[in-house]
């Protein structure tokens, strides 16, 4: 049996959102917006900051490492409920 503690998605989501706005690489509007659990990795997705003709831009690639460092720690301690 797991001893990751279940979670609400909304209880989650704020978990996730604090930990990115007290990370040295928080940028202005990351954010977390929705999380779904997928073989018991929890897969975070929010604004990408995609360029104007939908490619991706420098902040695309700090956004996407955030999402992972919290998939990769959070992970371990929570599944959606």
């Amino acid at each position: 049996m797991s001893d990751k503690k279940s979670i609400s998605e909304a209880d989650l989501l704020l978990i996730a959102n604090q930990i990115i706005q007290d990370h040295e690489n928080y940028l202005e509007g990351m954010r977390a917006t929705s999380v779904e659990e997928k073989d018991e990795v929890l897969v975070f997705k929010g604004e990408y900051f995609l360029s104007d003709q939908g490619l991706p831009t420098e902040k695309t690639t700090a956004v996407f490492n955030m999402f992972k460092y919290l998939a990769h720690h959070l992970s371990k301690e929570f599944t959606v409920k």
